[in-house]
């Protein structure tokens, strides 16, 4: 569904991510992971458009190229993404940011889908509330996700969507999550620094350092592996 082929992104003399390749089917969730400033956001962007790489680099979908398309073509093709930090659009209800994801992404407005995605996330009981200042913060990382349904991705590229919940609402996340995967048939690529959750929730694991792909494999594979645990300790692997 998804290809990366050699993709680098430079900013000025900085490489931020240099010559990743990586494939991620509709079947597959798959974790990103590495640490701070590795690349990790910057490639989200580069997939959902916000940010243009260096020439020669190539990004795929559905087997049409799209390095230079702009974001709501991608949207349209069924790339969803959710934001690290969560942003509604104020001054509009939970149900209307959905309505306007919906018509940037899809085209058009079926309020019988806005109703099942609310469903879905469990925010029918917060559809008419203000979207900016009546949600609590799990309900707005739910919103988040929401949003990016709403779009009718194929694909979901999700940016740190767990992070700062506590340990229980991030196990309800985690199941909310699996039921979209199972349910919707849709491929997930998530960014998490929480290495429990990523081996809870993936199928496979993608590692980055310092812009560089340095491991890809099973949870068990990339955690264990010397040159993974060293990027995250800065030490040898006893």
């Amino acid at each position: 569904m998804l290809e990366l082929a050699n993709v680098t992104v430079r900013f000025g003399g900085l490489t931020a991510v240099q010559d990743v390749s990586l494939a991620v089917g509709s079947d597959q969730v798959v974790g990103l992971v590495g640490p701070n400033g590795a690349g990790k956001t910057t490639l989200f962007n580069v997939i959902s458009g916000l940010v243009r790489p260096a020439p020669g680099s190539r990004v795929l979908f559905d087997g049409k190229d799209i390095t230079r398309r702009p974001l709501h073509q991608r949207a349209r093709l069924g790339l969803g993404r959710s934001f690290q930090i969560p942003q509604p659009m104020h001054e509009l209800t939970v149900r209307e940011n959905l309505i306007v994801a919906q018509r940037f992404g899809a085209g058009r407005v079926d309020p019988r889908k806005i109703d099942r995605i609310l469903e879905l996330m469990d925010l029918t009981g917060q559809a008419e509330r203000d979207a900016a200042n009546g949600l609590a913060l799990q309900e707005l990382k739910r919103l988040e996700v929401a949003k990016a349904l709403a779009t009718e991705p194929k694909l979901l590229l999700l940016d740190e969507v767990l992070a700062g919940l506590e340990t229980l609402a991030k196990r309800m996340f985690m199941d909310k999550l699996r039921e979209l995967h199972e349910t919707l048939g849709l491929g997930i690529l998530i960014i998490e620094h929480d290495i429990e959750t990523i081996s809870s929730l993936c199928h496979r694991v993608v590692v980055l350092d310092f812009g560089q792909l340095i491991a890809d494999g099973t949870p068990g594979e990339v955690f264990s592996n010397p040159d993974v645990i060293r990027s995250y300790t800065g030490a040898d692997h006893a």
